[in-house]
């Protein structure tokens, strides 16, 4: 769903954008890091381009491409970055990543959601493609509003948001590892709003790399096979006395 005109002026006036640069972003940065250098990051609802300013310069990506619904904020993103090789504006659905970027399934190291899941009524198809276009380790950063604060009087007035499904920070981390992706930070402020990083999980399977043992619990051996190898009788179990011949 498309926002409103007001939202736009909102979105666009220092009342988001200084939250933005002065909480969230360094937030995000604490709970998941900077990118890796050579980085390809995404980002879903672009709007203006100005969360992509971010993306590049305190998240460290190299490249960025930015997808929105909205064509009149995709003109003035595309204003912002013309004759920037870095970074690329598409306009198309989020929950459509192969027909709207020709997203391959495991072609992005990041993507960022700064308050925009929330717009979009089928919010988890958005996720799954983004659980789908990430590389395994990759991190989605995101910073969401509640349907607590979508609820209050002033935001139902003034902004146009899905009446349906909406979630709160409960349910939208429960949807995360639906899609292969493992919340490894988040905070929730005042009950409207949560932020968080997730990481796409490594895949189980054929030819997959076995995930690494947790050296914080106890790893159980095998004495038998160990035993075997070493050509020693097991440990575990008595040699049985055979008495004299």
């Amino acid at each position: 769903m498309r926002m409103n005109t007001v939202e736009k002026m909102v979105v666009a006036s220092p009342l988001r954008r200084g939250p933005q640069i002065w909480y969230e972003t360094p937030l995000l940065l604490r709970l998941g890091g900077r990118l890796d250098p050579g980085a390809h990051a995404l980002e879903i609802g672009c709007g203006t381009g100005r969360g992509i300013e971010l993306i590049l310069n305190r998240f460290g990506a190299a490249r960025v491409d930015g997808i929105d619904v909205d064509p009149d904020s995709l003109a003035r993103a595309r204003r912002r970055w013309h004759g920037n090789s870095r970074v690329a504006i598409v306009q198309g659905s989020a929950t459509d990543l192969r027909t709207a970027v020709d997203a391959a399934d495991a072609s992005y190291d990041a993507v960022f959601d700064f308050a925009i899941v929330h717009h979009i009524p089928d919010w988890r198809a958005c996720l799954a493609e983004v659980g789908r276009v990430l590389r395994p380790g990759g991190r989605f950063y995101f910073s969401e509003m509640t349907a607590r604060a979508l609820a209050r009087p002033t935001l139902a007035l003034l902004f146009d948001h899905p009446t349906e499904d909406r979630f709160d920070a409960r349910d939208f981390l429960a949807e995360l590892p639906r899609h292969g992706l493992d919340v490894i930070g988040s905070k929730s402020l005042l009950g409207d709003y949560f932020f968080g990083v997730a990481q796409r999980r490594e895949p189980q399977g054929r030819g997959a790399r076995p995930a690494r043992p947790d050296a914080s619990k106890p790893q159980r051996v095998d004495t038998t096979q160990r035993a075997k190898r070493a050509g020693t009788p097991n440990p575990t179990r008595p040699t049985p006395n055979r008495g004299p011949h």
